[in-house]
């Protein structure tokens, strides 16, 4: 049966609205600010075969994520399902991303059979475990991370279940404000059963699925035509996520393998690193929605997302590495590894649709937390940011600065500083773009945020689980990379307190007047720097995105005392900057490809006397258009202008023996 075209759209898009409503009834009556003021939570409609029909503005980390979670439920209690239930689930082992993201789903009955149902995904500030906020970077297994919840129906027939409701609520830190939190999932929930029986009434039960499996339909097609413009082929990226082995780093590896296959897209990230007891492993569901963000948002941002978009798409992963997580390994580095899959498959998609793709996001979601009482109410408080840094630069314009990337959606940006400030013991001292810290590009990438917050309390526990401190954001096409993250506080006398292990920490004690200070990363760059026109560095430099001297420096832009560009030094400037880059032939070697204790980092390797130090980081450009990443070593048998890597190596280059490839050390350099 052909489903009436105005039948289909305003079915469609009534069913959207109904999603959009759910949104709305959390935004007005939830307690906690991470959900009421930076909206860090999603809805969906799902059919009775699990599917996910219908999404609004929701955060995609949430909502591509979702399905996984509901057939869990589904494994667990589809033969069981009765009007008046509602389920609840945040076990990243069965489908979730990680603890703190609860997901209710409340099946809609019609006629006595299942009709479609609403699901709620919403992050709650704390689900109790080891530190304030629940997110800490030093734990070592999923117990530390706080109260796992298995599929359960929380709700039975209408009626309560009130053992369930104990156990959650005194497991939590700030019970009142979770149950107000859960509460106005529920409420979201109720008002969506209403507008699902109002849109029945309107169109009947038959039609709204015909129209339901059309939509699909032609959401599947749309994504495989896109697809099949690719030409066929298999192509390969790598990226690291930050671990520390006994205070070192030791970063873990992303492996990815994408294949185009007429049309459809397989994504193999088969030989990622093995889980650790750190945090740097997620589950399943969050390494799925990386590859379906990423290749949705560069092949069909325009298009709807339902279950028809997931149909082109295959994904590959080994259970007990850090894309797959399997108990007991903490899981809380959901967001990160998310980060990384869409970097990897964006760096390999650049390699079959260049013109498509951005250079590299600032790549992590910087949760800080601090956590404590507030001596002067007695309560206990916790503060919860998430600085917003650098997007990257693409072929039509510069990168957005300080906003959400693709993955997180409407998330809000900023948090209402007269809000946090009036119920939490802090003052937001500043928050300003960070200067400097875009990556540089005939297209430069966007800049990261500065946010300083005093502490007011008499004390706080610190704690942050973020990465991008080492191994920055790419650049593409000889762009450069966006600056990485940092965190430090400055105590109450000045003193710089700086952490051995950045990026992972887990309840650093504060005291009244400490400022905690963070630095999100900036976006890469697009293109080669010195590309870029003079003008547009001149005007970068007159909004203080850049100094003088990073004009000078980084893009070869000599300004004069007006801050107009010196036609005559910048070209010299920049022919200089030219010849002083280092060119590499590159070789294939039988040394080992990789190191690390728990971890795994690429080696390349070049002559004792080529002037780059053992350890050093490095990145290749070659043919493809995103640089490998690596660390020196060196080989006494290359020639001085040589650089050595395995076969795969090369391939992810996208470089073949004796061509040459510039090198770039990157600021920091590496830790052996």
């Amino acid at each position: 049966m052909t489903v009436n075209p105005i039948d289909l759209e305003v079915v469609t898009e009534g069913l959207i609205s109904i999603v959009r409503e759910m949104r709305q009834t959390i935004f007005r009556t939830a307690h906690s600010p991470v959900i009421a003021d930076a909206q860090d939570f999603s809805c969906a409609l799902f059919d009775p075969q699990g599917q996910m029909v219908a999404q609004g503005r929701d955060m995609p980390g949430h909502v591509i994520a979702m399905p996984a979670s509901v057939a869990e439920i589904f494994a667990d209690f589809a033969e069981e399902m009765r009007p008046g239930d509602l389920y609840i689930v945040n076990d990243p082992y069965r489908g979730g991303s990680h603890l703190n993201d609860v997901t209710l789903i409340s099946p809609v009955f019609v006629d006595g059979q299942l009709f479609l149902f609403p699901c709620v995904r919403m992050h709650w500030a704390d689900i109790g475990g080891m530190t304030p906020g629940s997110v800490s970077g030093q734990a070592t297994e999923i117990l530390q991370e706080g109260l796992r919840i298995p599929p359960i129906k929380l709700i039975e027939q209408g009626r309560p279940n009130r053992a369930a409701y104990d156990i959650v609520f005194a497991n939590v830190r700030m019970a009142d404000e979770r149950r107000g939190d859960l509460e106005s999932s529920v409420a979201a929930c109720h008002t969506a059963e209403r507008r699902l029986r109002e849109l029945v009434a309107r169109h009947g039960t038959a039609l709204v699925h015909e129209c339901v499996a059309a939509n699909m339909d032609r959401t599947e097609q749309r994504l495989r035509d896109m697809i099949r413009a690719l030409p066929d082929g298999a192509y390969h990226y790598e990226d690291y996520l930050d671990l520390y082995t006994d205070g070192r780093y030791d970063p873990a590896i992303v492996r990815c393998r994408l294949t185009v296959d007429g049309d459809e897209i397989d994504a193999d990230f088969r030989g990622s690193s093995t889980q650790v007891a750190a945090v740097v492993n997620s589950s399943r569901a969050m390494t799925v929605a990386g590859v379906f963000i990423a290749v949705k948002s560069a092949l069909d941002p325009g298009g709807l997302v339902n279950h028809g978009a997931f149909r082109p798409l295959r994904v590959h992963t080994e259970p007990g590495t850090v894309v797959h997580v399997s108990y007991p390994a903490p899981a809380n580095a959901h967001s990160e590894v998310r980060k990384r899959v869409i970097s990897a498959v964006m760096a390999a998609l650049s390699q079959v649709a260049p013109d498509l793709v951005a250079a590299d996001q600032f790549g992590t979601t910087f949760q800080n937390l601090i956590g404590g009482v507030d001596e002067h109410t007695g309560r206990p408080y916790l503060y919860y940011d998430y600085p917003a840094g650098g997007n990257g630069g693409f072929l039509e314009s510069d990168g957005p600065s300080a906003m959400n990337p693709v993955d997180l959606g409407d998330i809000s940006t900023i948090q209402s500083v007269e809000r946090l400030e009036t119920e939490i013991p802090i003052l937001v001292d500043a928050c300003e773009l960070r200067t400097g810290s875009c990556g540089d590009g005939a297209r430069r990438g966007g800049l990261g945020s500065r946010r300083e917050t005093r502490l007011l309390a008499s004390g706080g526990a610190y704690s942050v689980q973020t990465d991008r401190t080492t191994v920055p954001p790419y650049g593409l096409r000889h762009g450069g990379p966006g600056a990485p993250t940092v965190t430090h506080v400055r105590r109450a006398d000045g003193e710089r307190v700086d952490f051995a292990t950045p990026g992972k920490v887990a309840g650093f004690p504060m005291r009244t007047g400490d400022v905690l200070v963070m630095e999100s990363a900036g976006g890469g760059g697009w293109g080669d720097p010195l590309d870029r026109a003079p003008e547009a560095v001149a005007e970068d430099v007159t909004q203080e995105y850049l100094t003088a001297a990073d004009a000078r420096d980084r893009y070869g832009v000599v300004l004069d005392p007006a801050g107009r560009a010196d036609p005559a030094a910048t070209a010299a400037t920049r022919q200089r900057l030219r010849d002083e880059r280092r060119w590499l032939r590159t070789t294939v070697t039988t040394q080992p490809a990789y190191t690390g204790q728990r971890g795994q980092r690429r080696l390349a390797y070049v002559a004792p006397g080529s002037g780059l130090a053992e350890d050093t980081l490095v990145e290749v450009h070659g043919g493809h258009p995103a640089p490998l990443r690596a660390w020196i070593r060196h080989d006494a048998a290359l020639a001085a202008d040589e650089l050595a890597l395995d076969d795969d190596g090369l391939q992810i280059l996208g470089t073949a023996p004796q061509d040459r490839s510039y090198v770039r050390v990157l600021a920091g350099g590496g830790r052996s």
